[in-house]
Order: structure tokens, then sequence, then C-alpha cells
């Protein structure tokens, strides 16, 4: 593991909110990924790091010609934009709303970690194809290093996780456990 200063090192978590969690997940269960982000949450809040979460106002989502949608959720929660309150909002977070797949367009993400003086992002969420996929494209375009918590994060089927962990993240930054992000706070 490379190591990370918590001092230019951000953690966007992506779409820890009702609306997902509520979801059928694989390969983990939303409780497991959201533990796991809240803990990786923690060890690098403590080593000074900036915080991120992202959640996307379902509402306003722009509909799209596409062959196909979304799964509809069958029950929808009665408050399916919020984050959930087990991932643990500090005071000092940010929390920042998207309208689309990824969390930079249109947001204020860019402009809280440039301020910063972010350089590195360490991301969790879900879901791994979508919400967190779509993030760290634009974000390794904006110049930022990567790095993905593999075991907190989570998609609507598990080939679509493995695909994007496998093929598509070793291209964009390092894949690694929480076990190992956890660890590397320790080491900052």
């Amino acid at each position: 593991m490379t190591q990370l200063n918590p001092k230019t090192t951000a953690l966007v978590m992506i779409d820890l909110q009702h609306g997902n969690v509520v979801r059928e997940l694989a390969p983990y269960p939303a409780d497991q990924v959201v533990a796991n982000s809240v803990r990786v949450a923690e060890a690098w809040r403590a080593a000074g790091a900036t915080i991120v979460y992202v959640r996307v106002s379902v509402g306003e989502l722009a509909p799209h010609v596409a062959d196909r949608a979304l799964p509809r959720l069958k029950v929808v929660p009665p408050n399916p934009s919020d984050l959930v309150p087990e991932a643990q909002v500090q005071p000092g977070d940010f929390v920042v709303t998207k309208r689309q797949f990824g969390a930079f367009h249109a947001t204020e993400l860019d402009q809280i970690l440039r301020r910063r003086g972010v350089k590195d992002i360490i991301m969790t969420g879900i879901a791994t194809n979508i919400g967190v996929e779509s993030t760290a494209r634009v974000a390794h375009d904006l110049g930022y290093d990567l790095v993905f918590v593999e075991d907190a994060m989570t998609s609507i089927g598990e080939g679509n996780h493995e695909f994007a962990v496998r093929n598509v993240f070793p291209l964009l930054g390092r894949v690694r456990t929480t076990e190992e992000i956890v660890a590397a706070a320790g080491q900052a």
C-alpha cells in the first residue's frame, strides 16, 4: 500500500442511503458495506482526512432514453435520498447531493476537495458499477489518485461489482480491502 497523507486524502462514500440499502445487493449486503465504510471513515477522520458523503436526490434524477432502466424498488422507503443513520455522518464531514450517477457534475465536490488540497481519494459505496464507477472515472480525469475499498462497495448483481473491481478500477487506481485501508490510516 502506498503511503497516503491524511492532509491530502479524502474518503468519498457514495449513496449510503435508504433507497439503496433496501435493494438486493451482491456480493456484499448493504449493512456490511455501510459498516466497512464507517470503519474506514472513523480511521481516516481520526487521522485528519477529509470525509465526504455523497447522496443522490432520487426525485431529481433526470430520466433518459435508455435500453434498460435501473431496477425500480418494489417498496420505496419514505426517505430514499436520506443517508442512513448507520453511516454516522459527523460534524465537520461534508454531504454532497448529486442528481445523476456521478458525484462531480453540477455539485461542489471538486471545489471541496481542491480547497483542502486533496490529491488522493478513497472510495466506497453503492453501487460499485454505477455511482462509484461514474464518480471514479471523472475523478481520474480530474487528476485525483484513487483507492477503491473492494469490500466497502457492492452492486445490483455480483457480476457488475466483479467486472468493475477486476477490469475497470485497476486501470484507474488501487483496489484494497477495508483492513488494508484502516491499517494505512494508522501508519499515516
